[in-house]
């Protein structure tokens, strides 16, 4: 019998997908936008790097033996794999789900080379026709924003439904603000981010063109009054950056 070989992981590139001048389109994660994003959400999302492991610290003080967890809109598995190291019971389910072919092949790959026994279930199918039960810790890691706003509060809903007692959502999403200078300030302070990670104004620009028919960002209030009304008894911001954002809801 033959050795099994190791799995080689995807390699990841630098983001200059916007870095010429290109017909504007809107945003897609295809398989282009999967071969870079590692490096583009490290550049793009302010505290990106902070709120991993920080969702893994979570995830351990919310897990309960004989549960599900969810990562919903799961990408390339980051959140995913900072869900596995911090669930110590072994008899829970993680659960993984994208509607990108593209970001499931490829965390497939990353799945497969970590170091952990609890096993991961991947999903390719939209998150707002994905079976939620017996949950206790579930995260939407800057997914929300990408589903229509029509479809939020059932999603929530569903999710908090599918929570049990105890149990917590990881909610990391883009803000708005209602007062004009506020947004200014803070969208300011975000392209700057960007800048000092390499970004031309160019690449801001057409991002940003790209980007906004199909992520719609709403206020903190707007999230934590969903949150509530869904079936959430607290949610509450355990970390911001700029206009990130994430919250904590606790079922």
């Amino acid at each position: 019998m033959t050795e099994r070989s190791k799995p080689v992981a995807p390699q990841e590139l630098t983001d200059r997908l916007f870095a010429t001048e290109r017909n504007p389109e809107d945003f897609r994660f295809d398989a282009a936008v999967a071969r870079v994003f590692p490096d583009m959400i490290r550049r793009s999302v302010p505290g990106y790097t902070t709120i991993i492991p920080m969702i893994q610290v979570i995830t351990e003080q919310y897990i309960q033996p004989g549960t599900n967890a969810y990562d919903l809109g799961c990408s390339l598995g980051a959140s995913t794999l900072a869900m596995r190291h911090g669930i110590e019971y072994r008899d829970c389910e993680l659960i993984g789900v994208d509607n990108s072919v593209a970001m499931i092949e490829r965390c497939q790959h990353y799945v497969a080379l970590d170091d952990h026994p609890l096993p991961v279930s991947l999903r390719c199918e939209n998150i707002l026709n994905t079976d939620l039960c017996n949950a206790s810790v579930t995260t939407l890691n800057f997914t929300l924003q990408f589903v229509p706003l029509a479809d939020r509060a059932d999603l929530l809903t569903r999710i908090a439904q599918a929570t049990r007692p105890g149990g917590a959502l990881i909610l990391s999403e883009k803000l708005r603000f209602d007062d004009d200078t506020d947004q200014e300030i803070q969208t300011r302070l975000h392209h700057e981010f960007k800048r000092a990670n390499g970004y031309s104004d160019l690449e801001i620009s057409q991002k940003r063109s790209a980007i906004e028919h199909v992520m719609i960002p709403e206020t903190l209030e707007s999230h934590r009054q969903r949150l509530l009304k869904a079936g959430f008894e607290r949610a509450l911001v355990w970390y911001q950056c700029f206009n990130f954002v994430s919250i904590l809801a606790i079922k």
